[in-house]
């Protein structure tokens, strides 16, 4: 019996080590010992290098802040290219010949980018234990368009680290009354009755603020009812060496569905304007911000879109991970599926704040998916990347790997890739 008891134990920890990373945290709550050290010591030795013997981290967390507890899972030095779940890249393996960049590839972004573009790249997280420091703009204090104080931005500001918010049987989302079994990341099959699952990414929905700004910062609660509509294929981190000319196979597709833009107004209200449409400008609407909501729809702009190729050449363009859309769809709509190029509508596709950013960090100022300049020129009968912003080979690992003839000679901004004014 006993011999009995110790393979099945042994069979139970392989299957743990095993399981997939995102199985951590299913969702919901991840395991505590996870983030967590009671005493920061187990057999005698420390649980983490971060911090002596017997200290913990504030909240008792295995590192000196709250994004050093998530980086200690989402960075790995073992890191020879994309890998999974991971948003980061450690410093030595970026080195300073600038001939190595940013290894991961996945749609929010490498935050190692902040490190090379310096601040404004991205959303500059404090983690002190892997050199992550907060925005040191002169006068730059709070978010863009917002309250949300930057000597506070954490992992935890956007991600809820216990993640509570969750979307029950009929459709709603709550903080309680049914456990969650899995994550809607991936799956657009909503929860059976007396079952719940996790909103997409553990994102704070209503009401979430951090535990360490709550009694200092309390008006930067999220106002917002929305949390983002989406569905991720389940390994979202990859290279574009494979993609053809116009990005019609082997992306890497997120399906958004509706309401990121809402949700990043928690911290950035007045950049948005919720009710304004592509065209307004011409109707002397005062309020001038670029639309992003979901009424903001694509309307005539599809068209666009659609026959889009590269600068001059209309055709068969196709959908692009460098510039997706919203498809207008919630959570649990059957026709919301990860992995799979929408097509442009101008009835139903939302333009987003993901249409031109990445959440996370990326190769460009302001967080932008690609480059606002060129991309590519004619140099001596070569296309390949323009320099006149950056080296040629930290353009390609800003645009995920994707070859320079994909944009083809003399190609501008994917500004165009909507607007279509080349």
């Amino acid at each position: 019996m006993k011999k009995s008891t110790k393979i099945s134990l042994a069979a139970v920890a392989a299957l743990l080590v095993a399981a997939p990373a995102f199985a951590f945290h299913e969702g919901g709550v991840a395991q505590c010992e996870g983030c967590h050290t009671m005493h920061n010591s187990l057999g005698g030795a420390v649980m983490t290098s971060f911090l002596p013997q017997y200290q913990s981290g504030p909240f008792l967390l295995k590192a000196e802040d709250q994004s050093g507890a998530c980086l200690n899972c989402h960075q790995s030095s073992t890191d020879t290219g994309p890998k999974s779940y991971h948003i980061s890249t450690i410093d030595t393996n970026v080195d300073a010949a600038a001939s190595k960049f940013p290894l991961q590839r996945g749609p929010g972004g490498d935050f190692r980018w902040l490190k090379v573009m310096g601040d404004r790249a991205g959303h500059n997280i404090i983690a002190k234990n892997f050199n992550y420091t907060k925005d040191a703009t002169a006068g730059y204090t709070v978010a863009p368009g917002g309250a949300y104080p930057v000597a506070n931005l954490h992992c935890s500001s956007c991600h809820d680290p216990h993640a509570k918010y969750r979307y029950l049987s009929d459709g709603t989302i709550a903080t309680t009354g049914a456990p969650i079994v899995g994550s809607s990341s991936y799956t657009n099959k909503a929860p059976i009755a007396g079952e719940a699952l996790g909103v997409y990414r553990f994102v704070g929905g209503k009401g979430y603020i951090p535990a360490s700004i709550k009694a200092t910062f309390p008006a930067v609660a999220f106002a917002k009812d929305e949390v983002p509509a989406a569905v991720a294929p389940d390994s979202t981190n990859g290279n574009a060496a494979g993609y053809n000319a116009t990005e019609g196979t082997n992306q890497v597709i997120v399906a958004y569905g509706k309401n990121m833009s809402e949700w990043c107004a928690n911290c950035h209200g007045s950049i948005h304007a919720a009710n304004m449409q592509p065209g307004d400008y011409l109707k002397g609407t005062a309020n001038l911000t670029h639309p992003a909501s979901n009424s903001a729809k694509l309307n005539f702009i599809a068209d666009n879109y659609n026959a889009y190729v590269s600068s001059g050449i209309i055709g068969a363009g196709k959908y692009s991970s460098l510039v997706p859309f919203e498809q207008g769809k919630g959570q649990f709509d059957a026709t919301l599926v990860a992995g799979t190029a929408p097509t442009a509508s101008g009835t139903d596709s939302n333009v987003a704040c993901i249409s031109c950013h990445r959440v996370h960090a990326s190769g460009y100022a302001s967080m932008l998916r690609f480059d606002i300049n060129m991309f590519t020129t004619d140099n001596a009968g070569a296309v390949v990347y323009s320099t006149t912003a950056t080296t040629n080979a930290k353009q390609q690992a800003a645009l995920y790997d994707r070859p320079a003839a994909q944009f083809g000679v003399d190609a501008r901004t994917l500004c165009n890739k909507c607007h279509a004014k080349d």
